[in-house]
């Protein structure tokens, strides 16, 4: 009797009444999961741990690479680059040695974890793409202040005031894409050599379009100036060309004039009651020839437009050659006094309208 009974319970043990296995069962059939698919996950694994390896050396390698290339421009330029450059670098060596004290395993929410590979990937694209290009001589050599011109430097922008002027005439001037904003110093100290306060914001990260409301923060700062002629270069003449449709009929503080070196505006502007000096080299590979004879419909109709023979595109600043530009016909020093004798002069035609 008692042997009967306990057979009956080692068979409740092995199976349910509806003769289901039990976990334990369900289990064993698990682990007899085929090789072949337990193999194929080993190796995505493995790839997810190596790809992140290499991408935190890349991370590493890549800042270092920009701290180096960006030069003087992490103590010159805006905070935000240097910033992220840090931030890379820290991230990138933390997360490196982690990885690479790991070895492979399963790893849970694959897809999210790729993805963030390609997002950290993007952002060393993004990294390397934003290296300014840094200010050379001359612009270097007129940082230097003087009896005539007093050059005020700040983590944000760059002042060249006249030491003895009464000019309420000012220029706001935006620089090109990624260039170092001392790159237009010694084009543009001959304007507040003749008494006109000259503002040179440094944009985050050296684009334009971040900086929208650095003349608004600027306008009310300069006194005795409560007229301004805004301008820039590129990218930053475009920006500028917003701030004159913005500010053209301010009661105080008016934008009264733009002037473009080799830009265009990015809409209609027309009707905007401004005076208009528009600078570009007859041999510019990036803001064409072609390119700025469309944009004289989006300007007002006395709109001045002076072709400099022979300058290229990286001749309004000094910052070095740029890279699909055309070939100069000229030299750099020779383009660079054209550019400062033409602004000049429209400088003075609208302090004279005062």
């Amino acid at each position: 009797m008692t042997n009967h009974v306990s057979g009956n319970l080692g068979e409740s043990k092995m199976t349910s009444p509806d003769h289901e296995p039990i976990p334990s069962e369900r289990q064993g059939k698990r682990k007899r999961e085929p090789e072949g698919s337990r193999a194929g996950a080993r190796r995505a694994d493995a790839a997810l741990l190596w790809t992140a390896r290499i991408l935190c050396l890349a991370g590493v390698i890549v800042s270092v690479a920009a701290a180096i290339l960006t030069g003087s421009m992490l103590k010159h330029g805006q905070i935000a680059y240097a910033t992220i450059l840090v931030v890379v670098f820290v991230v990138s060596s933390v997360l490196g040695i982690r990885f690479w004290r790991q070895s492979p395993s399963a790893v849970r929410f694959k897809p999210l974890r790729w993805m963030g590979v390609l997002a950290f990937t993007l952002v060393l694209a993004a990294v390397g793409w934003l290296v300014p290009s840094a200010a050379i001589a001359p612009s270097l050599l007129a940082m230097q202040s003087d009896a005539r011109v007093t050059v005020n430097e700040t983590s944000d922008q760059i002042v060249l005031a006249p030491a003895h002027s009464e000019k309420r005439l000012g220029l706001f001037f935006q620089p090109g894409a990624r260039v170092d904003a001392r790159a237009y110093v010694a084009t543009l100290r001959p304007l507040a050599e003749e008494g006109f306060t000259v503002v040179i914001p440094k944009q985050p990260l050296g684009i334009a379009f971040l900086a929208t409301g650095a003349f608004k923060g600027a306008r009310t700062q300069h006194s005795p100036v409560d007229r301004w002629v805004v301008g820039g270069h590129s990218l930053g003449g475009t920006v500028s060309a917003l701030d004159a449709q913005s500010f053209s009929g301010a009661s105080t503080d008016p934008v009264v004039g733009l002037l473009l070196f080799a830009s265009y505006p990015a809409t209609d502007m027309s009707a905007v009651p401004v005076k208009v000096l528009s600078l570009s080299g007859s041999n510019d590979g990036l803001a064409t020839v072609e390119k700025i004879n469309n944009s004289k419909a989006l300007l007002p109709a006395d709109s001045t437009f002076t072709v400099i023979e022979g300058a290229v595109h990286a001749d309004f600043g000094d910052y070095g050659a740029q890279a699909g530009d055309g070939q100069p016909g000229i030299s750099r020093d020779k383009a660079r006094a054209n550019i400062s004798t033409d602004s000049l002069a429209f400088m003075e035609s609208l302090n004279s309208a005062d």
